[in-house]
């Protein structure tokens, strides 16, 4: 292969979160915990609802980089529920611009989302919106 990875976006999703709770410091930093409450999610192939009951486990380094691991369920229209392994690194230093960047496992039951096991996915992540407390996550698969 002799071409670079085209981005395909599979979806955008608001995920609806709880408050932050800091599980006190560790050898690598401050351990954290957001628990997801809801949400939705809408792409070109596949759209639904974020399930209650997963959780984002937050790491914040000593150099103040942030490192994410939720594990969440989303339920697609047709019922399909699938589970959404997300790790994300946050990075914002003093004058520069936040950059969160993450790589996205799926696992989804056989029938018409299967795809989605095999899908090698990134995605974007941004701070909880200013007027619900949610996260927009944009969810790509490389081609």
């Amino acid at each position: 292969m002799n071409r670079a990875p085209v981005a395909v976006l599979v979806y955008e999703a608001l995920v609806d979160v709880g408050p932050t709770v800091s599980l006190g410091g560790g050898a690598c930093g401050e351990r954290r915990i957001v628990n997801i409450t809801g949400g939705e999610f809408k792409g070109p192939r596949i759209s639904g609802k974020v399930l209650p009951g997963g959780a984002d486990r937050q790491l914040v380094r000593v150099d103040g980089v942030l490192l994410l691991d939720a594990l969440y369920e989303i339920q697609a229209d047709d019922g399909a529920v699938l589970t959404v392994h997300n790790r994300v690194k946050v990075i914002h230093r003093p004058g520069t611009e936040r950059r969160a960047f993450s790589h996205i496992d799926i696992s989804a039951p056989r029938g018409v989302h299967e795809w989605l096991n095999d899908a090698v996915l990134v995605g974007t992540a941004e701070p909880p919106l200013p007027d619900r407390p949610a996260v927009r996550i944009r969810v790509f698969e490389l081609t």
